[in-house]
């Protein structure tokens, strides 16, 4: 039997699930919480297998109790069921250790199967919260810290791969050796390096030197 417990500051939704989730013979509703204040003291009390925890609630929201909840007890699966998607919201709480992300907008019967899989250690997110993770996960493999370089900074930094001097650089790009020195201090500050030894290898591992 899985120990399901409910956190919702809803009356209605937490009636709702709690009689659909009754009919399912797998199933037993420990508890029902109307914020996350009220919902780690139950988790303590009642030791669910599975928490389906909203995000937005008084005294303490879904993020903190989450938080709290997973601190004290490791083996606990806690599934967010919530209307939002913003990243305010999703990252902040898979960060503090929710299982799985749900919408509300979900069937019933997904809900279910959610639970089920949880109880098997298997995840589930919503296919649009996995877009909105892949998507922020693409953008900060883009951001890379080179790409705050100015072109002229990003030239400086290729030819230093290469091995070449402070002079061999300045006749290069026909500019003066003291605004080569310029250039390498300022690629120094943005990368957070120490010295051009770090900058070479740093082109280098990134494919920007020959």
């Amino acid at each position: 039997m899985i120990k399901v417990l409910l956190v919702d500051d809803h009356e209605m939704v937490r009636m709702g699930l709690s009689a659909f989730l009754s009919t399912q013979s797998d199933m037993d509703v420990v508890g029902q919480a109307a914020n996350g204040e009220e919902g780690v003291k139950l988790a303590l009390e009642t030791k669910p297998d599975v928490i389906l925890m909203d995000l937005v609630m008084e005294k303490m929201d879904g993020i903190t109790a989450t938080s709290e909840i997973t601190k004290q007890m490791a083996d606990v699966k806690i599934i967010v069921l919530t209307s939002f998607i913003d990243d305010e919201k999703v990252y902040p709480v898979i960060e503090a250790g929710a299982f799985s992300y749900l919408l509300k907008t979900s069937p019933a019967s997904e809900i279910a199967k959610a639970i089920r899989s949880a109880a098997k250690g298997e995840s589930v997110v919503e296919a649009q919260v996995t877009n909105k993770m892949m998507q922020k996960m693409r953008t900060s493999k883009d951001k890379e810290p080179h790409n705050d370089l100015t072109p002229r900074e990003l030239d400086v930094l290729q030819l230093i791969g290469d091995g070449k001097s402070n002079q061999e650089i300045a006749d290069a790009l026909y500019i003066g050796i003291k605004t080569v020195k310029t250039h390498v201090s300022n690629i120094l500050q943005k990368l957070d390096l120490d010295d051009r030894t770090q900058i070479a290898i740093y082109a280098h591992r990134h494919g920007l030197a020959k």
